[in-house]
């Protein structure tokens, strides 16, 4: 295994001059031709790039989602008892729009929806005691965790 070369203070130099010339010339172009000057150093900006992008970026997060769903791990198991009358690619849909809520409200309406609520306030007479009040909410929290992770490899 080779040891690293030292960057002699020389080539340092040129490369922070080169960066410098680099960034005046972006400065000239953005005086001269404005905004349009993205223009010249990205392809495509008009394109329906960032359309795509996180079309497919959402897509996988729903299939990730779905898969997780679909896997054997204990807390998919629960959601999917606790919501046996609902296809698991809606479950997926559901999870996904309460993941943009504000944390706050995005475990009340994760609650609600395995509670079988949808709306505030609504009763469920599905729960019947404290405790599972407590599983219920010790689900959603697992659940929201498995969801985080999930995202933040998406």
């Amino acid at each position: 295994m080779g040891t690293p070369r030292p960057v002699e203070p020389q080539e340092r130099l040129e490369k922070f001059l080169e960066h410098l010339e680099a960034a005046r010339q972006l400065q000239r172009n953005w005086m001269t031709y404005g905004l349009d000057c993205v223009d010249i150093y990205f392809e495509d900006v008009d394109d329906d790039w960032w359309e795509k992008w996180t079309e497919e970026e959402h897509q996988s997060f729903l299939n990730s989602v779905i898969e997780f769903l679909k896997s054997d791990d204990w807390v998919a198991v629960r959601v999917r008892k606790q919501l046996a009358n609902k296809p698991i690619p809606e479950i997926a849909e559901k999870l996904e729009k309460y993941l943009i809520f504000p944390e706050q409200e995005r475990i009340f309406a994760i609650k609600n929806f395995l509670a079988g609520r949808f709306a505030v306030g609504e009763n469920n007479p599905d729960i019947s005691n404290e405790f599972d009040e407590i599983e219920l909410w010790n689900l959603v929290a697992e659940l929201l965790e498995k969801l985080v992770e999930i995202q933040d490899r998406a």
